[in-house]
């Protein structure tokens, strides 16, 4: 799901500055030697892309001697296919609401030992408990967020503001300026709350519309981009995007970012909810434990929410924070679209296996 650029430089841009290793973080394909059993304990992690706080890694291995290896995906479909065949050695993933319960499911995750997760404590009372992971057995919340459109505002008419799902799925008027999300099932459920039905339980024949429409609105989208929408946006390539809230505050909290805006659409959105979970097979279970439950540290946590600018779903993080961060209408929209706006849940591998061929043909079309 997603996620994610750093104030004034990419992740990419301060990896080639600093080498991969000065931060811990690896985009190969495979895990290092040490993470695979060999030598001392380390922490693979799976992670977004810009989704952590700029020292947390480190910070971690201070405290506990334990090294972190971060590597990246770009979708929730691309982290269950790397693990669909067993894990290769990772010991905490950050799967989605949706996917926590297909990949729980699916045996692919871990009950969590909540006895070495004490941080538990400082979550809100609300995300203490979901309806995806009931008990919070295989999951812990590390953010929550909502897709929306972000636009450059001085590529928009004069007082326009894009407050409709219509202006990317629906619309010439923005051609070949358009990049949409590439998430295959987030991308439907939010046609489908376009069409003015609910994210889950969409009928065979809205999706058969879904896919008409988005064949229909294809010449007129640049691109579907894989969690880097800000960075296209950013860059003039696109005008207008489908993408995450976090990812649109940290794009107008950094140089320039006055040019930017974002809006969640009048119809509503998809809500979700980013989650620490360890994945069946881990190699070190301890360290994984120990790393979640730091991640759930108020001071810790502040680290990483000042960075990234998603909204925390930790209480003893969101009492650090301040008002600028609180009062930001991006990363907390309005009352009254937030009660437009839903979870999706999981409805069996034949459904998203129908979401991901829809979205192969459209993006083939």
């Amino acid at each position: 799901m997603n996620k994610r650029t750093l104030r004034g430089a990419s992740r990419r841009s301060i990896l080639q500055q600093f080498g991969a290793a000065a931060i811990g973080v690896s985009f190969a394909g495979g895990l290092s030697a040490c993470g695979r059993g060999g030598g001392a304990p380390t922490v693979n992690f799976y992670n977004w892309d810009t989704y952590i706080g700029p020292t947390t890694l480190a910070d971690f291995q201070a405290a506990t001697g334990v090294p972190v290896n971060m590597s990246l995906f770009a979708t929730n479909d691309e982290l269950f296919a790397r693990l669909r065949a067993g894990n290769p050695g990772f010991d905490v993933i950050v799967p989605s609401n949706e996917f926590v319960t297909r990949m729980s499911q699916a045996q692919m995750i871990q009950e969590l030992d909540r006895s070495k997760i004490p941080n538990f404590a400082n979550l809100l009372p609300e995300f203490q408990d979901a309806a995806f992971d009931p008990g919070r057995r295989y999951s812990m919340p590390y953010t929550w967020l909502v897709l929306g459109i972000a636009y450059r505002k001085d590529k928009m008419p004069a007082n326009f503001v894009p407050n409709s799902w219509r202006y990317l799925f629906d619309s010439p008027q923005f051609t070949q300026r358009i990049a949409l999300l590439s998430e295959s099932a987030d991308l439907i459920r939010l046609c489908a709350k376009y069409l003015g039905h609910s994210v889950n339980n969409i009928p065979d024949e809205m999706l058969t519309q879904i896919e008409q429409m988005l064949i229909r609105q294809k010449p007129h989208i640049k691109a579907f981009h894989e969690d880097d929408g800000q960075d296209l946006l950013a860059s003039g390539e696109i005008d207008i995007v489908l993408e995450y809230n976090g990812d649109i505050a940290q794009l107008m909290a950094g140089p320039g970012g006055e040019a930017f805006d974002f809006v969640v659409p009048q119809e509503g959105t998809l809500i979700n909810s980013d989650c620490l979970c360890i994945p069946t097979g881990a190699p070190h279970l301890e360290e994984a434990h120990a790393f979640i439950n730091y991640l759930l540290d108020a001071e810790a946590g502040k680290a990483i929410t000042e960075e990234i600018q998603y909204p925390t779903p930790n209480r003893a993080v969101a009492d650090l924070m301040g008002d600028a961060y609180k009062n930001n209408r991006v990363i907390f929209p309005p009352a009254d679209v937030m009660a437009k706006s839903e979870y999706g849940a999981f409805e069996g591998d034949e459904r998203s296996r129908l979401y991901e061929e829809i979205f192969t043909r459209v993006n083939a079309a």
